[in-house]
């Protein structure tokens, strides 16, 4: 059971959004250390993206943004984030690319994922600076 990872994950999240960096990094490093005690390897693309959204906020973007990924983008991921970056819809997106919708989605929350971010625009301009695009 992975939950230990999640509560630390989540934990370091909070503490970040309380603006308390430390401690984020403090809880981030206990559910690491778990991930890689279990070899719950599922966690390390999260983990990084929390990581990264933790340098960010400290105004760290050198750190942030020459942190290698562990689970980098796959080629397929790299496909739907060169059109994240068009003004193609969604379903625009998923026909351009001959998926379902569901599976575009899918893709797409990994992006966000494994580049720590929450919206389109931001993985975007994320990717552009991890000279991803």
């Amino acid at each position: 059971m992975d939950t230990p990872a999640a509560c630390g994950v989540l934990l370091a999240r909070v503490k970040l959004a309380q603006g308390d960096a430390a401690g984020a990094l403090a809880a981030l490093a206990e559910a690491e250390q778990f991930v890689q005690q279990h070899k719950f390897g599922h966690w390390e693309g999260e983990i990084t993206a929390v990581r990264n959204q933790i340098h960010l906020h400290q105004g760290n973007q050198t750190e942030a943004t020459q942190s290698p990924m562990s689970d980098p983008l796959s080629e397929r991921e790299l496909d739907v984030l060169r059109l994240l970056k068009t003004e193609l819809t969604g379903p625009e997106i998923a026909r351009e690319l001959m998926v379902s919708l569901n599976t575009l989605r899918t893709h797409t929350k990994n992006i966000y994922s494994k580049l720590g971010v929450n919206s389109r625009r931001t993985a975007v301009r994320r990717a552009e600076k991890l000279n991803l695009l």
